[in-house]
């Protein structure tokens, strides 16, 4: 046996899978640890030599024959390993007890074998017990009186047939015993029927529905055991951030790790036994590498990109709520710098308390009402008239002051925020909207949408809804799209923007000039202005090339009845040129830079409503 402190060893045979997998669960939440498990007796003995187990489980009945294959295996188990625990699992006890002590002078199959029902009925009764201990005090009572009248019962039906073999006994009192015995037995298979189901719930709830893979559950149940059964051996957490997750599920389920795991969206974790830092990173490089090779959706060839934190135990926590904190680091770090993989450092304490402190400051931001808009104005080129504006969120930290978009946006994204912010940035706009309506300033207001806003399928409603419950036209808002999302998942675009466009907001294009794919999407979708990207206007000046560009791009959104903002004007001289070519309409820092709404109406004031742009 085992020394003092150390978890015995287990190895079972059982030709049922579903038995197999019950009897592991039971001795393992006893603190057993199964090294191996086996559909028959001859291959348990052939491998248990090297196995050294502490306890070994085997059914009476199993392949080839049915009949004895455990006994014989059990004393064959007793000749090799003396100290080894041997546990017979069979319903005919007495039987097997009996072909252990008396081999060859026994014959099975006579009414004593019947008494295995008192055994599987005391475990029915105490199965039945333990599923209602949480129930009220009187039904404890009522279960114990169950449970001696189950017993007494049982017991007496059996004694009267074990009588009936050596003495006349009352025809009566044998078929009243028969039927007591034949109610234990019936009782018995629903109990087991019963268990069988309990067993199925229970891996239902460890399973992740769509991978088959264990999920969070499972690995918090299973990782902290197996932490505490290493002691101070080597371990690693891997944490990844994936888009192919059923080829990892697939090709690496069985190579990857001991415990492949995922946590929900396209997260996942990895732990692994016996791993240090070389060992971790060489499986981050596997999965990087199985992940890397392009694959094909509806004759599209694609590829994906993982990102995988690192945290080895027990050198950076010793049990699993520290490495997932720091393996999440790591793997944020591994996305900011996209190495692909980052094990971690001690110099990324300081950036995770950072990255954490700050999403909670975020999370508050939304909340409170942190946020506020900059509006940057739009200019007519032909009549200097200011139509519209674009509205920048800020964020006004209480401690770290005015904080621009790029501070934050990737962490909204990453956190899942992004939903909140953009019903904020929304109000936020529509209010100021509505405050420049009653002042006689019909001004539209233009706000960014990220690609995971549009993910969003009741956006145009919950849209309306907000425009309605102001008073506002529907075409005081537009909403800005980048050319980027529109390639990228023309589908949704389909799905939301005309649905947008029904309700009267108004669709524009930003960063337009910057995609590398079809323009056909400008006759597919219902798109009312294109933003021309800013790149394009320092080379503009500079090269004949570059200024042809420039204007067939205006003409081709005049042809298509679009209107075409130039954006990233930063001097005079873009502007002439802009307005040589036919543009409608500029902004940029030569204008206004983004400015509070309170500072755009003294802007507004100083300038009157015909504002002078050259």
């Amino acid at each position: 046996m085992p020394h003092q402190g150390a978890q015995s060893r287990l190895v079972l045979a059982e030709d049922s899978l579903l038995l197999r997998e019950s009897v592991i669960r039971l001795f393992d939440e006893a603190g057993f640890v199964t090294v191996a498990s086996f559909g028959d007796a001859e291959a348990l003995l052939a491998e248990v030599d090297a196995l050294r187990p502490d306890i070994a489980v085997l059914d009476v009945r199993m392949p080839p024959t049915f009949r004895d294959e455990g006994v014989r295996a059990a004393l064959e188990l007793r000749r090799r390993l003396p100290s080894v625990g041997i546990l017979l699992l069979s319903q005919y006890v007495e039987g097997t007890y009996a072909l252990l002590v008396l081999p060859g002078r026994w014959v099975d199959g006579t009414l004593l074998d019947a008494s295995w029902a008192l055994g599987l009925a005391l475990i029915t009764v105490w199965i039945n017990n333990s599923d209602r201990r949480n129930e009220q005090a009187v039904h404890g009572t009522a279960a114990a009186g169950a449970l001696t009248v189950s017993t007494a019962a049982t017991a007496a039906g059996l004694g009267v047939l074990v009588l009936a073999i050596y003495t006349h006994v009352p025809w009566s009192m044998v078929v009243l015993a028969a039927l007591t015995m034949a109610l234990a037995v019936t009782r018995t298979q629903l109990a087991f029927r019963r268990l069988v189901k309990l067993v199925d719930v229970q891996r239902i709830s460890r399973t992740d529905y769509l991978t088959g893979l264990p999920n969070r559950r499972a690995l918090y149940a299973d990782v902290p055991r197996r932490i505490l059964a290493r002691g101070s051996g080597p371990g690693a957490l891997l944490l990844l951030d994936l888009d192919r997750f059923k080829e990892v599920n697939d090709s690496l389920g069985h190579d990857a790790g001991d415990l492949l795991a995922r946590l929900g969206g396209d997260e996942f974790a990895v732990f692994l036994n016996e791993a240090g830092r070389s060992e971790a990173v060489a499986v981050a490089v596997k999965l990087r590498s199985a992940l890397a090779a392009s694959f094909t959706v509806e004759g599209i060839a694609l590829h994906a990109n993982v990102s995988v934190g690192i945290a080895v135990f027990p050198e950076q926590g010793q049990d699993l709520k520290a490495l997932m904190r720091k393996a999440d680091m790591a793997m944020y770090r591994a996305k900011a710098t996209r190495s692909g993989h980052h094990v971690v450092a001690t110099a990324d304490d300081n950036h995770g308390e950072d990255r954490l402190r700050t999403l909670e400051d975020l999370r508050a931001a939304i909340a409170e009402g942190q946020l506020v808009l900059h509006y940057q104005p739009k200019i007519s080129l032909t009549t200097n008239v200011l139509h519209g504006v674009e509205a920048l969120v800020r964020w006004n930290h209480p401690t770290r002051g005015l904080l621009y978009p790029e501070a934050f946006l990737a962490l909204v994204e990453e956190a899942g925020l992004m939903h909140e912010l953009t019903d904020v940035v929304l109000g936020l706009a529509l209010d100021q909207a509505g405050i420049w309506q009653g002042q006689g300033r019909p001004l539209t207001v233009a706000v960014n949408l990220s690609a995971s806003s549009l993910v969003d399928s009741d956006l145009p409603e919950r849209v309306d809804r907000m425009i309605a419950s102001r008073g506002l036209p529907s075409s005081t808002l537009m909403v800005e799209i980048t050319e980027e999302f529109l390639m990228a998942d023309r589908d949704r675009a389909k799905d939301i923007l005309p649905r947008l466009r029904t309700n009267g907001v108004r669709v524009s294009v930003d960063d337009f000039g910057t995609g590398y794919s079809s323009l056909a999407y400008l006759r597919e979708l219902p798109i009312d202005e294109l933003k021309l990207d800013r790149s394009f206007m320092l080379p503009m000046l500079e090269d004949a090339r570059a200024s042809a560009l420039v204007a067939s791009t205006i003409d081709l959104a005049h042809s298509l009845g679009l209107t075409m903002v130039a954006e990233g004007v930063e001097n005079g001289s873009a502007i002439d040129e802009l307005a040589r070519f036919g543009c409608d309409q500029a902004q940029g820092f030569h204008l206004s830079r983004p400015v509070p709404a309170g500072q755009l109406e003294l802007w507004l004031l100083q300038r009157g409503t015909d504002v002078p742009v050259r």
